[in-house]
């Protein structure tokens, strides 16, 4: 499994969420998410990135609000190094940094 790193951009302080072994991560506003945003067009349950041994990390819309990358709304894609997703259309954004060792975050 790859590790992968999630930033909140233009946030400050900078909030950063690192992952190195779970197979589906959960983003929204509820405080069972792995990730919990304090945002009010965040849903309890926004998003989730799911890995898959065949295809790598996957983003999934689960909010009527819907989830963004380029500002095309997305139902499901395929995790790129560095893409940047928005929850909602006036949300918070979210760098995703899927290219990283996980030896190399244990330090």
């Amino acid at each position: 499994m790859s590790a992968i790193v999630l930033s909140l951009i233009n946030s400050v302080p900078v909030q950063n969420w690192t992952f190195l072994s779970e197979n589906i991560i959960r983003i929204g506003r509820a405080t069972d998410n792995h990730v919990v945003l304090f945002s009010a067009v965040v849903s309890r349950h926004h998003a989730e990135l799911r890995w898959s041994e065949i295809s790598g990390w996957e983003i999934f819309n689960l909010s009527a609000n819907g989830t963004y990358v380029d500002g095309e709304a997305i139902k499901t894609v395929a995790v790129a190094d560095g893409m940047i997703i928005r929850l909602a259309t006036s949300g918070p954004k979210i760098q995703i940094k899927s290219d990283v060792e996980s030896e190399k975050l244990k330090c």
